[in-house]
């Protein structure tokens, strides 16, 4: 007699979908046609293991072996005290806390950019909604980002009009608050002609104990129009966060984000740049700095498919205790990608015995006249670096931590907001 049984990570897809129907309809029909699509499609998919190619060096059995379930219907807000995460440059700010907005936390600058929550959006918004929501992060076969439209509701809306120029960032701000609460977090950011913004978004936590986020972000650069996308990840050190990133790049536009990995207990963060048009610029860095038993997991894929265009990368790891961080960087050149200049850099630093990193920076041309370099480095703290600076009467602690501060604030100087960066840089100095 044969017995047939469920795959344990197939039960875990129902659970967390178990919360869906609960959500409201949208006014919105294109909304409630990418819903029903992503629910069919969720049921399709598996939840990824060490088997499949893309995911070998991150074991994701220990999230499917929890329940978390979105957080509706209570009073949410009531006591949450987001004053140590603002950013005081913001002229803007969203608060969404478990996935569910908080318009009394947060505050919009009276100007003509669209800063809104997804689910209010009017018929003008729900036209850019319908032409660019779901359009670059493909979630047909992803299945965490088929699980996040399955439940898009609330999310940061925000629209730059053609040639405005924002001299204050728009921080998007993403509280954990409950325990056991799966939360949905999706921003999509249309960029308009020649335009330029800076978008902060901030994933943090209130609560010490275990949650899921599986966060979504959309970015569409028009011609001529840029970005400047800071992403940071400080939330718990038993979280689980999930996060997919796509943008697309116009004729003459640029781009460029520095992400920061600092929590949770397993992180994954997929970042897609498709130079969707000619003379388009990146500039894609990261930094990962974890300890402890953390894993933290960056994918990032670069593809030219037009002449002129140019990307450069940079990503760090900082690893202690018996963590684990894996960097998987792929740039692809289009055979029509003519004159495409490129490079990616993969720098790695162990701080301890038990530290691990998996790290893959690959190049794939297809294009004859291009300029393309890759590489990695795995080291440890300079012994040598090290005694010096003991010679000169810091402790050994003291001189560790200089140097790895020294090590990571390269990619954390990149960060165009004063305040954020100042924080980032003593939570660095003081990482061991």
């Amino acid at each position: 007699m044969t017995t047939t049984r469920t795959p344990p990570a197939a039960g875990y897809l129902e659970s967390l979908l178990a919360g869906q129907p609960t959500l409201p309809a949208s006014p919105l029909s294109s909304l409630n046609a990418l819903r029903a699509e992503a629910v069919d499609r969720v049921g399709a998919l598996t939840v990824p293991t060490i088997r499949d190619e893309e995911w070998r060096f991150t074991d994701l059995s220990p999230l499917t072996t929890q329940t978390f379930q979105p957080v509706r219907g209570r009073d949410l807000h009531a006591v949450v005290d987001i004053g140590p995460f603002a950013v005081a440059e913001a002229a803007s700010r969203l608060v969404f806390v478990d996935g569910v907005f908080a318009p009394e936390l947060s505050q919009v600058a009276a100007d003509r950019t669209v800063v809104a929550n997804l689910a209010a959006a009017d018929a003008a918004q729900g036209e850019i909604v319908a032409r660019h929501l779901g359009r670059y992060v493909e979630f047909r076969n992803n299945v965490f980002a088929a699980l996040n439209t399955a439940f898009v509701h609330d999310g940061a809306l925000i629209v730059v009009p053609p040639d405005a120029t924002l001299g204050a960032p728009i921080h998007l701000l993403f509280v954990a608050r409950e325990t056991n609460a799966a939360s949905y977090p999706r921003c999509l950011v249309v960029a308009g002609r020649g335009s330029a913004a800076t978008i902060i978004e901030d994933f943090v936590s209130l609560t010490d104990g275990a949650y899921f986020s599986d966060a979504v972000t959309e970015i569409a650069v028009a011609e001529n129009a840029r970005i400047d996308h800071v992403r940071v990840q400080r939330e718990s050190g038993r979280a689980f966060h999930i996060g997919n990133a796509a943008v697309s790049l116009a004729a003459g536009s640029r781009f460029q984000s520095v992400s920061v990995t600092l929590g949770a207990r397993l992180s994954r963060y997929n970042l897609g740049v498709d130079h969707a048009a000619e003379g388009t610029t990146c500039a894609v860095d990261g930094l990962a700095a974890i300890g402890d038993r953390q894993l933290a997991d960056t994918h990032t894929s670069i593809v030219h498919g037009r002449p002129h265009g140019s990307s450069r990368q940079l990503h760090k790891c900082i690893v202690g205790g018996a963590a684990h961080a894996v960097f998987n960087g792929k740039i692809l050149v289009h055979p029509h990608a003519q004159q495409t200049d490129s490079s990616q850099s993969s720098r790695n630093l162990l701080l301890g015995p038990r530290a691990r990193v998996d790290t893959k920076p690959q190049l794939e041309i297809f294009a004859d006249d291009v300029k393309c370099a890759h590489g990695a480095t795995v080291g440890r703290l300079d012994d040598d670096a090290i005694f010096y600076l003991r010679s000169r009467g810091l402790s050994d602690a003291a001189a560790r931590n200089l140097l790895t501060y020294a090590f990571g604030a390269e990619i954390v100087d990149r960060i165009p907001v004063a305040s954020l960066r100042q924080r980032l840089e003593a939570t660095l100095l003081a990482h061991t």
